[in-house]
């Protein structure tokens, strides 16, 4: 059994243009003579390698601590693909994979493959960039997925796994009422 951790380190993670940068700050030092060590952290829920809730998008999607763990862990399918994914390149790809795909490389949604996704019953899609859909207008992608309570996972590291079915765990950060949390996503290859 070989795992893969695809997520991001937090605090060097890749930021969404607009959100707030990860930090830190050391409340109390071993190194200083306090008891322990401990820390306090800054963030935005959607820093890092993340899970979006329905509620991101939708005004009474479910909130991150209300989805369904199922969808962000079980089998799913790594597929490598570069550039915009239509409709018709989406439904061939996904053709005899698993209900949750993680696609691997500089890949963008455009809103006919989320579509596509929703009718072919996908229960997750996950990719390396910060936004599923196109990074200078992404609401429309999302809405189409969130919508239809496909989970989404941005911000993974494929880059050490190759194409082929794992077991993923993506379970996010129990963050209740909230519309995303960070999540530390792994694969098992089986």
């Amino acid at each position: 059994m070989k795992v893969y951790d695809i997520s991001q380190e937090l605090f060097g993670s890749v930021v969404f243009p607009g959100d707030p940068v990860p930090a830190y700050e050391k409340i109390c030092e071993m190194e200083s003579g306090d008891a322990v060590n401990l820390s306090k952290i800054s963030l935005c829920s959607h820093n890092g390698t993340h899970v979006d809730a329905p509620n991101h998008f939708i005004r009474e999607g479910k909130t991150i601590d209300q989805m369904e763990l199922e969808r962000l862990v079980g089998m799913c399918s790594v597929i490598e693909f570069e550039g915009t994914l239509t409709k018709d390149t989406a439904r061939r790809f996904i053709q005899g994979k698993q209900r949750r795909i993680l696609w691997k490389g500089n890949v963008v949604f455009g809103e006919d493959a989320a579509s596509v996704f929703v009718d072919e019953k996908i229960l997750l899609v996950g990719v390396e960039s910060q936004t599923v859909g196109p990074a200078e207008a992404p609401a429309e992608v999302h809405k189409i997925l969130l919508g239809n309570e496909v989970a989404v996972v941005e911000g993974l590291r494929l880059g050490a796994v190759a194409e082929g079915d794992y077991l993923l765990s993506a379970a996010p950060v129990n963050l209740g009422g909230l519309e995303g949390a960070p999540c530390r996503a792994v694969l098992i290859e089986l």
